[in-house]
């Protein structure tokens, strides 16, 4: 692959994880800007807008860490499971869902509904349905379980941190970084050229050469 494609693939992720952050903040913390509109102070604004700006860009670079893993753990399933790849997958898929109603609801210690709990594992699910469904439709059917895959299992790996923060606001800004790099890197991934593209003249001479080759 062209490593300049490559390079531009996580370049876009970078700053679209960023930009996603800082619109989050605008609806999860809008009293982080409130604070400084009235009286209006510029300087001040300007930093809240960095500091959740370089929120989202942090978060990005998790989401891309998190890729790559998921690109090594994929091949490695494949090299040590074969056929029950799919199988193991999926069970994956279930034990970080149990996980992610079970362990914060035990953290809560009845502070929470568990409800509330379900109903993050049942997003979490739906998104990576979605998204599983998109790149299935682009690509063909044996996509979809590892779009689910990575998805919810490495969506949720990558959010652990954020869900040992106190409060739910740092929760938030995270996940919604992850879910919308996620999503981009993996309805993407397919797309990118992993062959690079011959110029026209490299092309007239291959052609020229297969020519010759024929008539000998």
């Amino acid at each position: 692959m062209n490593t300049r494609i490559l390079v531009n693939f996580f370049w876009k992720t970078f700053w679209l994880g960023g930009l996603a952050g800082l619109i989050a903040s605008f609806f999860i913390r809008p009293e982080e800007y409130l604070t400084y509109m009235s009286p209006f102070n510029v300087m001040e604004l300007l930093g809240v807008f960095v500091f959740f700006l370089g929120l989202g860009l942090t978060f990005a670079a998790v989401s891309m860490t998190g890729f790559f893993a998921y690109l090594f753990v994929n091949r490695m399933g494949l090299n040590v499971f074969k056929g029950y790849w799919t199988i193991v997958q999926v069970g994956l898929i279930i034990f970080v869902l149990f996980d992610l109603i079970y362990f914060p609801y035990r953290a809560a210690d009845g502070d929470t509904a568990i409800y509330w709990f379900i109903l993050i594992a049942a997003a979490m699910l739906l998104i990576g349905w979605m998204v599983a469904k998109i790149k299935t439709k682009e690509t063909n059917s044996t996509a979809f379980v590892p779009a689910l895959f990575f998805m919810v299992v490495f969506t949720t790996a990558e959010w652990v941190p954020g869900l040992m923060v106190d409060g739910t606001d740092y929760a938030w800004l995270m996940v919604v970084p992850l879910l919308v790099c996620n999503m981009y890197q993996i309805l993407t991934l397919h797309k990118l050229p992993f062959v690079e593209k011959k110029s026209d003249k490299e092309q007239k001479t291959q052609q020229k050469s297969n020519k010759e080759q024929r008539k000998a």
